[in-house]
């Protein structure tokens, strides 16, 4: 058998290629980024085409950099953004369209349209989602009534819909000559198109999005043997099985080993995601949180959880770096918030997409409040810090209403956790331990643990359990009183933002 299992992972702002080995640790790593497209006020768009492009560029750096050649994978895992949406014509390879990213808000009147005539409920109970800009679905309807000629490129089933995972299953096994239109019931389930009792697309959501079933991929279990097939051994190259595929957060509860009912994890990233597990016992949220499938593998039962989705973190320091130019890099940002004591009293509320869990609001918009002549870049570098960690108290406070279970302790990981600040302040705005694993980035891993439960390279969650392992923690250090006060402001600041915008 071969040594080792690869990974893609493809993000919001990058791609990347990953190789782990049989201690789950990585050998062979490359990452490049993507343009975000941002064709006006809330469309994010990203080129279809550069997504393959630094795929497949990732893939041989990350092997050719390791001296690594793809006869040493026994196999490959995908992963990906989840609800962002690509069309494309299956006689060609070529998009009909640039892919509309999860963050975009151009579907809100469809969104709209959907709760003001109970259509909305029915979504809820079927897909376990709200109406909401952040799902494909509305998003592929947009495609469909403003892009020429797609309409009937669809009737005809010459136009194929997937989210990210399923274009890059797609060109990996042949493109246009044979390429396997497939995705996982993880990714089908962030659509509002799939039942999630039934694991399959429903034809009255498709009726309500005016979706042809033509253009679907076929739901496969997030780890299989044969479904997503093989790549296609270019340049004389070995083929590799494709046989686990999961959107990123889903990819990320397997990476941090959450197979037990009531574990959960925080992923940072673009935007913060946090999962916890419940079993094969669909929860319907009451408050505000997302009912979605965690992971299948192989022929076993889903297994769902509940999810809090929050829409801008990690690119709201982005945004300190590209938009404001306060900082040069990333990195900065925690030297720069280290250098204050405290926000001065500023609250940053990044609603550049709305709001998403648990509040659900596409009418807010970004706002920083409580400045005073008093402040500086670096209270507002802080109050950034301060605002990812304050929008996932939102959702585990909505977590625990919603399960009954109270937090003990947060996994977390993600690019953002290697800020030590921000870590200490989740602590002390939570008050509960944070516990970072040695892995951080553990997106890529949970795809190669279910692309090598797949191969028999792993033989069980049970022997995944035992590798994992828990690098750094940080305990709470803010008074009862500091914690309630900070988060009263917070919640204040939130209410700022709404009614901002004006939804037909």
């Amino acid at each position: 058998m071969a040594d080792f299992i690869g990974a893609v992972d493809q993000g919001t702002t990058s791609s990347r290629f990953i190789v782990f080995d049989h201690d789950g640790l990585p050998v062979a790593s490359h990452q490049l980024e993507h343009d975000q497209v941002l064709p006006r006020a809330g469309w994010v768009e990203h080129n279809p085409l550069e997504i393959w492009d630094r795929v497949r560029t990732v893939m041989g750096s990350a092997l050719t950099t390791a001296g690594l050649a793809m006869s040493d994978l026994a196999a490959i895992g995908v992963t990906n953004q989840r609800e962002t949406a690509v069309v494309w014509d299956r006689r060609t390879g070529r998009p009909f369209h640039n892919a509309i990213v999860w963050q975009d808000t151009r579907t809100d009147s469809i969104a709209k349209a959907l709760d003001a005539d109970g259509r909305g409920d029915v979504i809820r109970h079927k897909a376990g989602l709200p109406p909401a800009t952040y799902f494909s679905a509305g998003k592929v309807q947009w495609m469909l009534e403003n892009v020429s000629g797609l309409r009937e490129a669809a009737e005809e089933g010459d136009a194929l819909f997937g989210t990210p995972d399923t274009w890059v299953v797609w060109n990996l096994t042949g493109g246009p000559d044979g390429g396997v239109h497939a995705t996982d019931a993880t990714n089908a389930s962030r659509t509002m198109l799939m039942d999630l009792t039934t694991l399959d697309w429903d034809d009255e959501l498709l009726g309500f999005f005016g979706i042809p079933r033509q253009m679907l991929p076929t739901i496969s279990p997030s780890s299989h043997g044969s479904a997503y097939g093989e790549t296609t051994g270019a340049r004389g190259s070995s083929t590799v099985p494709i046989t686990g595929v999961l959107g990123d957060q889903q990819a990320a509860t397997v990476g941090q080993v959450c197979f037990e009912v009531g574990e959960a994890k925080n992923t940072y990233g673009t935007g913060n995601f946090l999962l916890l597990n419940t079993g094969e016992e669909l929860v319907r949220s009451r408050n505000g949180l997302l009912t979605t499938v965690a992971y299948q593998l192989g022929d076993a039962r889903p297994v769902y959880a509940l999810e809090g989705s929050i829409a801008v973190t990690g690119s709201a320091v982005q945004w300190l770096r590209d938009q404001l130019g306060i900082i040069s890099g990333a990195s900065e940002v925690e030297v720069l918030a280290a250098s204050v004591e405290d926000t001065g009293g500023v609250y940053f509320v990044p609603a550049f997409s709305g709001l998403f869990a648990p509040y659900w609001r596409s009418d807010a918009r970004g706002a920083v409040v409580g400045l005073s002549r008093f402040n500086t870049n670096a209270h507002l570098a802080r109050a950034t810090l301060e605002a990812i960690c304050y929008q996932s108290r939102d959702v585990v406070d909505a977590m625990a209403a919603d399960s009954g279970v109270a937090l003990t302790c947060l996994k977390v990981d993600g690019g953002i956790t290697a800020n030590r600040l921000c870590m200490q302040l989740q602590a002390d705005i939570l008050g509960v331990p944070v516990s970072k694993p040695v892995v951080a980035e553990t997106t890529a891993l949970g795809a190669a643990y279910a692309a090598g439960l797949a191969t028999g390279f792993w033989s069980g969650t049970d022997e995944l359990r035992s590798k994992w392992s828990e690098d750094e923690r940080w305990e709470p250090r803010w008074s009862d009183a500091q914690r309630r006060d900070g988060y009263a402001g917070w919640q204040k600041a939130v209410q700022r933002t709404l009614d901002w915008v004006d939804v037909e």
